[in-house]
């Protein structure tokens, strides 16, 4: 078991406050990780007393991720606090939607700086500090619609399509040199960006009838990926993303 270990390491986790991303903060905590929460409120998450319930540090950085210009300083922030850089979770997301024809530029741009341009540059500024130690584990949260391409949301599909390539083309670079980049594409989850398809009756019923595991995902339900990407045990997994979505993609 000591393949899954993350005994003193750091880990980042963006938008890692609720749903998913608090999901696989906690679990890589449990593994052993001290973590770095980035999110977009002022307000202090219960997830922090939490993880320090666990005897692992924690603190938060409070960054709006659509604002690109300064992502960097959020790694520079993580190495001033605990003095390493081990792992990075790119969890936090937006979404939009809207008819194609009718989708607004703004919001076009919004979707794509956070899903897409701050992954990018999160991932460039946190690879140039594992680069120095030869060592490093990069996680994407990406998505089905990595693969599909949705409906009414072409920015989010756009968006999450660049996650799993940046994750393949950034792996071909860094896999020589000790960093691992892989993603994990996430099926329907019970979140609150779910919140109006599970409200929907007929469209709830439609998705569950398509996943073999007949439920809804539950963000518990990533914590075993990300722990396997953070650690030793996927040493040798480079470039790859791994659908956790019930059998969604497999039907």
């Amino acid at each position: 078991m000591e393949l899954f270990s993350l005994k003193n390491q750091v880990a980042i986790v963006t938008g890692g406050s609720r749903g998913l991303g608090k999901a696989i903060a906690l679990g890589l905590a449990k593994a052993g990780a001290d973590i770095a929460i980035v999110q977009r409120s002022e307000e202090e998450p219960e997830i922090v007393e939490e993880i320090k319930s666990l005897g692992r540090r924690c603190f938060v950085i409070h960054y709006d991720l659509s604002d690109t210009t300064n992502v960097e300083n959020i790694i520079d922030k993580v190495f001033n606090q605990y003095g390493r850089l081990d792992i990075l979770v790119n969890n936090a997301g937006a979404q939009y939607r809207s008819l194609s024809e009718e989708f607004p530029e703004e919001k076009w741009d919004f979707v794509m700086d956070v899903n897409a341009k701050s992954v990018f540059k999160l991932c460039q500024a946190a690879g140039k500090y594992m680069l120095q130690n030869n060592h490093g584990k990069i996680i994407n949260i990406a998505s089905l619609l990595s693969f599909q391409g949705g409906y009414t949301v072409p920015a989010y599909a756009a968006s999450k399509g660049a996650v799993v390539q940046m994750t393949k083309a950034l792996s071909n670079e860094w896999a020589k040199r000790g960093i691992n980049v892989n993603a994990i594409a996430p099926g329907y989850m019970a979140t609150d960006m779910n919140e109006a398809l599970i409200a929907d009756e007929t469209r709830n019923r439609q998705i569950l009838e398509r996943i073999p595991a007949d439920r809804w995902g539950n963000p518990e339900d990533l914590v075993g990926a990300a722990i396997l990407l953070a650690s030793d045990a996927s040493n040798y997994i480079h470039g790859e993303t791994i659908t956790v979505d019930g059998g969604w993609m497999g039907r």
